[in-house]
């Protein structure tokens, strides 16, 4: 990413205030900054757990001619200070041309240190933000929208094995996804998961039949067993829940 200038703690908690960063001197002018080339995680949603740290990859282009401090964007909710993450880390300037910065970014969420609300999940919009040596800031709306998502998991199992040519194949399996704010998987009851088998030799799955989940997040069906191969779920996701996919299964057909 190129030199670190500072890497900055922002929140102890989500969609905290930027404590001693969002304040600025009364009176001071806001402006003389543009933000351009804006790139937050290559355009994917942001898919956290309830134990690992994401990093998510962020850059863009400052154009200014004032000297400044520090750039960044950020996600954030109503109004500029409900942000959402944990830390954040700059490169220096990659000059661009006189007055033209590119700055490639690091924004951190560590949900196993800092407390997250599910309510959280969902779209966040985008802005960037600069301020200035001698006081000010300037802060731009950029047009753009990032989903923060509860990570999803599924298991699968099927039986018997072997099994018959033409005999019943049961598959089981159960839905889960991140509760942040008790730091572990919770069923994710009535969810819409496709059943796929890829046969021996093959390289890729196709989606056999859709399963609702019940309310406990678990998977069941039957299905007629035809060829050798591994069986799996695959779950989709939502507006606040990231997609998955479960381990397969290898069955074989005698």
């Amino acid at each position: 990413m190129g030199k670190k200038l500072w890497r900055a703690v922002v929140a102890g908690a989500a969609a905290a205030v930027f404590t001693g960063l969002a304040a600025f001197p009364a009176g001071a002018a806001e402006g003389g900054a543009a933000f351009t080339r804006v790139k937050v995680n290559g355009g994917k949603p942001v898919v956290i757990g309830v134990t690992n740290e994401v990093k998510v990859p962020a850059s863009f282009r400052l154009t200014t001619p004032d000297k400044w401090k520090w750039p960044a964007v950020f996600l954030y909710r109503g109004n500029t200070d409900e942000r959402l993450s944990h830390a954040f880390e700059t490169s220096d300037c990659i000059k661009a041309g006189a007055g033209v910065c590119d700055i490639d970014e690091m924004i951190y969420f560590n949900p196993s240190q800092w407390p997250m609300r599910n309510s959280e999940a969902g779209a966040w919009k985008v802005a960037a933000e600069v301020y200035f040596l001698g006081g000010g800031r300037d802060i731009d709306d950029v047009g753009q929208t990032v989903y923060v998502k509860r990570n999803s998991r599924l298991s699968v199992q099927a039986s018997p094995k072997p099994v018959a040519k033409g005999g019943a194949l049961t598959v089981t399996g159960k839905v889960t996804r991140a509760n942040w704010e008790t730091r572990k998987y919770v069923f994710y009851e009535g969810r819409k998961v496709s059943l796929q088998f890829k046969p021996a030799g093959a390289t890729s799955y196709t989606s056999v039949k859709t399963v609702y989940a019940n309310g406990k997040g678990d998977l069941k069906t039957t299905v007629k067993a035809s060829k050798t191969g591994t069986w799996r779920w695959m779950y989709g996701g939502n507006t606040t829940t990231g997609a998955s996919t479960s381990a397969g299964d290898y069955v074989v057909v005698k």
